[in-house]
């Protein structure tokens, strides 16, 4: 019954964001990780020491989450369909797979209409000033995103699930909630945010490499890991650039280069050498993938899990 448990709320889960994806008319507890985190920043982002104060409310919030979760499913343990429902829940809320599929689909759409639509398009899934974009800077910066939410919004979560359950994958959550909100270098975020963007950092270093590998596997080109091994590194993120290299890798083309954000022109590293136009057989392929991706990923969750209680029975039981 404890494995059934442990890995019904997975499959229920990923089941709901294939036919659902991220539904907006739902409370969603991202939201409620997002106004806990403006709080607290405008009470505590003042005066000195916003190093200190900055990692002790993200210290605070992923610790707190992680317990909170751990005592809500602690309390519903003698009741399994109850435990089973809220677990099912909680994992659909951490994976983010099939909406940013869909926004890249719709993007891809977009651009093929009209450069105005793509850039409103693309403008929903990008942090940058996408006004100036040409089609192909659009589909480029689409397809950068799609390879980055892999790792951030569908492997990192089940990895942590695989580790720590439930509750490592909500504390995963906001760490990434924490880092999209403060894990900025401004004036602003450069301090007080420094400590959460490091925790996100660590928290996706094993997750980014599994992406990519994983991305390798399902693409049948092995001889492409020398290829992540040389451009991975070469981002400005210590993670985001292996998933990136792995999907440039696999469409044969090339991501990076300069980036406007908003006034601020950032010259990052390109990924790949062979520069083309992306077209709409690439996204296909791409999505593709990450479909392929998410289903070995769940596959080796469940093995994991599975061998997880195992050891601990054997522990017992010694």
């Amino acid at each position: 019954m404890d494995f059934i448990i442990s890995i019904i709320p997975l499959v229920v889960a990923w089941i709901l964001d294939l036919l659902l994806g991220d539904p907006v008319c739902l409370p969603h507890p991202v939201v409620w990780f997002g106004k806990a985190i403006s709080g607290l920043e405008h009470l505590f982002n003042k005066g000195t020491n916003r190093k200190i104060k900055g990692a002790t409310v993200a210290l605070f919030l992923i610790v707190g989450v992680f317990a909170v979760t751990w005592l809500l499913l602690r309390l519903l343990s003698s009741v399994w369909w109850l435990d089973i429902a809220v677990q099912s829940v909680l994992v659909f809320y951490c994976l983010a797979g099939t909406t940013l599929i869909r926004e890249v689909r719709m993007t891809f759409i977009a651009v093929d209409e009209s450069l105005e639509s793509g850039r409103r398009q693309v403008g929903r899934i990008v942090g940058r000033d996408t006004s100036g974009l040409t089609a192909q800077e659009i589909r480029t910066a689409a397809l950068e995103t799609l390879a980055e939410n892999l790792s951030d919004g569908v492997i990192a979560p089940l990895f942590w699930y695989a580790v720590l359950g439930v509750p490592g994958m909500m504390a995963y959550k906001m760490i990434n909630t924490l880092d999209s909100m403060i894990g900025y270098r401004n004036s602003r975020y450069k301090d007080f945010g420094c400590v959460a963007a490091r925790i996100d950092d660590v928290a996706n270093y094993i997750p980014a490499r599994l992406t990519a590998f994983l991305m390798i596997v399902v693409s049948g080109r092995l001889s492409l890991l020398r290829f992540v091994r040389k451009y991975g590194s070469q981002h400005l993120s210590p993670n985001s650039g292996y998933p990136e290299a792995a999907l440039a890798g696999i469409l044969d083309g090339r991501f990076g280069g300069p980036h406007d954000y908003f006034g601020e022109s950032i010259d990052k590293p390109f990924i790949g050498e062979h520069h083309r136009d992306f077209t709409t057989h690439d996204a296909a392929k791409a999505i593709c993938v990450n479909r392929r991706v998410e289903i070995l990923a769940i596959l080796l969750t469940v093995i994991v899990r599975w061998s997880i209680l195992l050891l601990s029975r054997t522990a017992e039981y010694s």
